[in-house]
């Protein structure tokens, strides 16, 4: 069984167990999470699809960390201006364990 649950604007598709990394969300190392945001279930042959989510559906996760992602470089520049410009982002983010789907 699997679902797919949207958080931080984007989706990902989640099993039991499964460990993802998510934009920061605002909650304590080793604290459990509901994400109400479910889009759709699979369960063998049985397909549930939200319009656009599905109503007394979660999935429970368990906050495991937060940190900052590698950097990314942005680098501009403007040829035969004498035009550059150079900047850095590192990205925070939340790594959840999946701990249960449940319908």
């Amino acid at each position: 069984m699997y679902a797919v649950v949207k958080t931080g604007g984007k989706q990902y598709k989640v099993t039991k167990g499964e460990v993802i990394k998510v934009e920061k969300l605002d909650a304590d190392v080793g604290s459990e999470l509901e994400l109400k945001d479910v889009l759709m279930v699979i369960d063998g042959d049985s397909v549930q699809v939200g319009t656009p989510v599905l109503e007394n559906v979660m999935v429970k996760a368990k906050v495991l960390e937060h940190g900052k992602d590698k950097k990314v470089i942005v680098f501009k520049k403007k040829r035969r201006k004498g035009f550059k410009k150079k900047r850095g982002h590192r990205q925070h983010f939340t790594t959840l364990e999946i701990r249960d789907v449940s319908i």
